[in-house]
């Protein structure tokens, strides 16, 4: 009998089937950082600096969409989407950012790394905003591969996660576009605004990482686009083309 085993009141346990040993530190907890790409910046939220910017782009007759499936509501005001958004960017955990266009600065989405656990080296990407100024454009891509790599190469998580209600087909095709797989649906997980929330799982692990890191630099690379800058292949074209493991 050795130290390992498992242990009963009557003695070493019958044999059974046990993960696999995982060796290295725990990971290390997200801090307010720069990352920098060709498209985007992600930095720290500043609301005085973000907020005006954020507020206008996400806000008016057609874009209550955006808040449909986010925990807060649309804004009143200024005022009140200031003083929420300064509440959220002093916490650790969800840690928000300010997704920046790299060539103006102006604000145009925010998301969060968030449910951190460095102990089991789990890490969510969450609470994301993508306004029109950045949606279907390679600036959100951008934005979210500098974040998953960030996670994966410097933080050193495992599983990095993307939640979402169930009813949210475009964050499903989002995740599954950006190499998320589907792991199931959690019933009545949660109560949003009094309403029944089923949420869809989705994860990256870090054996999927180097896969996916090369699929989004393929698509990100300026020969992927067109001079009216349409994209030649797909992010999931080019991914589907790469070994299941590299």
């Amino acid at each position: 009998m050795t130290d390992r085993e498992p242990m009963t009141d009557q003695g070493p346990a019958p044999h059974l089937p046990l993960g696999a040993p995982v060796a290295g530190p725990a990971a290390r907890r997200p801090a307010p950082v720069t990352l920098d790409g060709r498209h985007v910046r992600v930095v720290p939220f500043d609301v005085a600096r973000h907020g005006p910017d954020l507020h206008a782009l996400s806000h008016g007759p057609d874009h209550a969409a955006l808040w449909a499936y986010l925990s807060p509501e649309p804004f009143a005001d200024l005022h009140a989407f200031t003083r929420y958004y300064a509440e959220a960017a002093a916490k650790a955990d969800p840690l928000l950012f300010a997704i920046e266009e790299a060539d103006t600065g102006r604000a145009v989405g925010h998301a969060t790394y968030m449910r951190v656990e460095p102990t089991h080296r789990v890490v969510e990407v969450g609470n994301i905003l993508f306004t029109p100024a950045l949606q279907a454009r390679p600036g959100g891509t951008e934005a979210m591969f500098l974040m998953a790599r960030h996670a994966f190469e410097t933080l050193g998580f495992r599983r990095y996660e993307w939640k979402c209600n169930a009813l949210n087909t475009p964050s499903r095709r989002a995740a599954e576009r950006l190499g998320f797989t589907f792991e199931g649906v959690f019933r009545q997980h949660m109560i949003v605004k009094g309403r029944n929330r089923d949420t869809a799982w989705f994860a990256l692990l870090d054996q999927d990482w180097p896969r996916a890191k090369a699929a989004f630099e393929a698509w990100l690379d300026p020969g992927n686009f067109d001079a009216e800058g349409r994209q030649r292949r797909t992010l999931r074209e080019i991914r589907a083309g790469l070994p299941n493991r590299m």
